[in-house]
């Protein structure tokens, strides 16, 4: 795969928006969209453990063309620690519990807005 693009952070929070998954992008694609120079080689979303949004992380996913087997999506919809994906379009790391970071509801608090992008709080990108 390629360099983490910013098309393809649009597709991940236009598909995501759609199906109402809460998430935030974090690691280097944060960072990048907040502005610093530097390049990944894939996304990095920080995503709310619910059984809810995990179900909703799952549908974007699939519209977004990533080919989740079963345990795959049960992996999302429970909330495991992290899970990676490069069965799709990009490479994608869904992250439920980074390290320095208590809780999703905090790091939301934090969160800063960038052209419609939800971004982790650079103090929690690089903690």
């Amino acid at each position: 795969m390629g360099a983490f693009e910013y098309r393809q952070a649009e597709e991940i929070r236009d598909a995501f928006a759609r199906h109402g998954a809460r998430y935030l992008f974090i690691g280097k694609s944060g960072a990048i969209l907040l502005g610093f120079p530097d390049t990944t080689q894939d996304a990095d979303l920080f995503v709310e453990k619910s059984p809810d949004n995990g179900r909703a992380i799952v549908a974007a996913l699939r519209e977004l063309g990533f080919a989740l087997d079963d345990e795959q999506a049960a992996q999302i919809e429970r909330g495991k620690d992290f899970v990676q994906l490069k069965n799709g379009p990009f490479d994608l790391d869904l992250v439920f519990a980074p390290d320095g970071i208590e809780r999703f509801a905090d790091a939301w608090r934090r969160r800063v807005e960038v052209e419609g992008f939800s971004v982790c709080h650079p103090d929690d990108i690089i903690a």
